[in-house]
């Protein structure tokens, strides 16, 4: 398949689900926020259900956990823990044009990780179950910098379905990754990730 057409397939294929004109969508991203706040507080287990086991195996064994940390009506935070590791946690802000994710990385110090910060932007209202989130200039910018130029095609989603699973994902040509996490089964919250006790 000629590279031009493998860089728009799996794109594609993760915004089928999203609307094409903003009146088809109403309030999908208010609702897909309240989704979410109403998550707040709770922690959840999940597994990868999608993924390259060459660059995935590490978190293959582990215990993927979600906490809905901390929720207000311009930002939501979520640890991602894998694991003992608890160096992630994904950053959503409800902005005037849409909501950005960023994916907050650090050291065990609580000190940020060389790479940190990166992330997207939603383009469009998408669905009250799932928003994208396309891979913005200056992650694509630190993608080149560290050497990591197949992350400047990134695509992040996240899907909230209440009472069944939220995922989230990431996807670009030749690349996707999902974890999906049961809702139905709220389990003890974990520690706080690191940088943020």
């Amino acid at each position: 398949m000629p590279n031009v057409f493998r860089l728009f397939l799996v794109p594609a294929l993760v915004l089928l689900g999203t609307p094409a004109t903003a009146a088809q969508s109403g309030d999908s991203q208010d609702e897909f926020w309240a989704a979410l706040s109403g998550l707040c507080g709770q922690a959840f287990a999940g597994r990868l259900v999608s993924f390259d086991e060459s660059i995935d195996a590490g978190w293959l064994p582990e215990r993927l956990v979600i906490h809905v940390r901390e929720c207000s009506e311009e930002k939501i935070l979520i640890p991602l823990h894998v694991g003992e590791d608890r160096s992630r946690t994904w950053v959503l802000t409800r902005l005037d044009d849409g909501i950005r994710l960023k994916h907050d990385h650090r050291l065990e110090s609580g000190a940020e990780d060389d790479m940190t910060w990166y992330g997207g932007h939603t383009t469009d209202p998408g669905r009250a179950w799932r928003q994208v989130f396309p891979v913005d200039d200056y992650s694509r910018l630190l993608f080149l910098n560290g050497g990591l130029e197949g992350s400047v095609a990134n695509i992040w989603y996240m899907d909230v379905r209440p009472g069944e699973h939220f995922a989230y994902g990431l996807t670009r040509a030749g690349r996707h990754l999902r974890a999906e996490f049961d809702l139905s089964e709220p389990i003890d919250p974990p520690p706080a990730p690191w940088g943020h006790e």
